[in-house]
């Protein structure tokens, strides 16, 4: 750990101290690593007997739901008196909804996130790129701390660390992620209950989407670029949700041949959200920017507001640009 980080947590934990009231805040459309890391650092500053609200400002997806004292994760009424807002794994303001509002309002802002794009938006920043997911930092800042991590911090924990690195797949797996994940597991996690909630439990709306989404599949470039899109139509003829669609775009990049996989969601009319993951040479979240997206280097997001066509042209110019580059 950098000094600056370790300079960081410390002044978090110092605020965190002399704060009486806090709140924890989701993004939108939440993943394993914010709603781990939200469990977490809450059950831990409970232990410490703080007034902490855990804001939901998005639903939570259904694989989720199986993790201890979700419930706690909800909407609430906050319009003023939070000492201390927490953001986790949210690149920037705008991710936090209507969460913004109340960080608006906060005496002080703790931004807590591992993407490159962080906009440092907080009166107290730890940002690490470095680390896997920002359960990561939020294990080690509980330790810092000095609360211990119970069994079902440790569930969260290993939940957001897990998600985020495609079950310790993805190269952003480190070491340091490996010994923290063998710390969680020797406090008496139930891992084979994790991994069958979180990777073995497709439902049947989401298997047909799948189906659905991979019939239009399209190779480009020697197939070296894969694109799927899933429009409203599919979501309403299989009877499933935008969060159906996890997975979708790692699948299309798991293909031998492909360098970069691109998933268009049609969120609404002339709405398009893009996600791009790569393999090995191509900088995704280079791309992304160009379109006011971000993330990290081989798993990025942005919105493009036209067609799916039309943003199927824009997002393939960028992608076809970047592999000639890489390809020189």
């Amino acid at each position: 750990m950098n000094n600056n980080l370790k300079s960081s947590i410390n002044q978090a934990i110092d605020v965190i101290k002399n704060s009486n009231k806090l709140c924890i805040c989701s993004h939108v459309e939440p993943d394993g690593d914010n709603i781990g890391s939200t469990l977490a650092l809450g059950m831990a500053l409970m232990k410490m007997n703080k007034d902490v609200r855990l804001l939901r400002v998005d639903d939570i997806p259904q694989k989720y739901l199986f993790l201890p004292n979700i419930e706690f994760i909800k909407e609430h009424d906050i319009d003023e008196g939070i000492d201390t807002f927490i953001a986790l794994d949210c690149s920037d303001m705008d991710r936090l909804g209507i969460g913004k509002k109340v960080a608006l309002k906060a005496n002080n802002v703790i931004n807590i996130d591992h993407h490159i794009s962080n906009t440092n938006f907080g009166h107290i920043n730890i940002v690490s790129p470095k680390s896997a997911a920002t359960g990561e930092l939020i294990y080690k800042l509980i330790n810092k701390i000095g609360v211990n991590i119970d069994k079902d911090i440790a569930t969260c924990l290993y939940t957001a660390i897990s998600t985020d690195t495609g079950s310790f797949m993805y190269s952003n797996t480190t070491y340091a992620t490996h010994l923290i994940a063998a710390e969680l597991l020797q406090i008496g996690i139930d891992m084979e209950d994790i991994n069958i909630n979180l990777y073995q439990s497709k439902s049947i709306e989401k298997t047909k989407l799948f189906i659905d989404c991979l019939n239009s599949l399209e190779l480009f470039m020697d197939n070296m670029i894969g694109v799927i899109s899933v429009t409203q139509h599919m979501l309403k003829k299989n009877d499933a949700k935008l969060e159906d669609t996890e997975g979708l775009v790692s699948f299309v990049r798991d293909i031998n041949s492909v360098e970069v996989a691109v998933l268009l969601k049609e969120m609404e009319y002339n709405e398009i959200k893009a996600s791009l993951r790569s393999k090995k040479k191509i900088d995704v979240s280079k791309i992304c920017t160009k379109f006011n997206g971000g993330g990290h280097k081989k798993a990025a997001g942005c919105t493009i507001y036209a067609t799916i066509a039309e943003a199927k042209k824009l997002i393939l110019n960028e992608i076809k640009n970047e592999i000639n580059i890489a390809l020189r």
